[in-house]
């Protein structure tokens, strides 16, 4: 799966608890490639102080990295077509943004 030009990384997750008050129990693992550093990404998140919780800016790091990487190895498919010059602006604006 992994080739020389991506890293690879694996996600576990497993319910804790569900609102409902039902059993929490259910779980996946997967193994995913992202061409960036995905613990790089999360670190940038956490410098840029997006969030007051640290687990929110490495929650938003990770979520963004696997979107972001599913959204440009799919470009070509019309549900992601239009949603291509958004992103791309939005990235933008990711990059630039500082703290003040």
């Amino acid at each position: 799966m992994n080739t020389k030009k991506n890293n690879l990384y694996k996600i576990q997750l497993a319910e804790l608890a569900l609102k409902d008050g039902s059993p929490a129990n259910k779980t996946v693992e997967f193994e995913f490639e992202n061409h960036d550093d995905v613990f790089d990404i999360i670190e940038l998140v956490k410098t840029k102080k997006l969030f007051k919780d640290e687990a929110k800016a490495v929650e938003f790091g990770i979520g963004l990295k696997m979107f972001s990487e599913v959204l440009i190895t799919n470009q070509d498919k019309d549900f992601f077509k239009a949603l291509m010059p958004a992103f791309g602006a939005f990235m933008k604006g990711l990059k630039a943004y500082n703290q003040d």
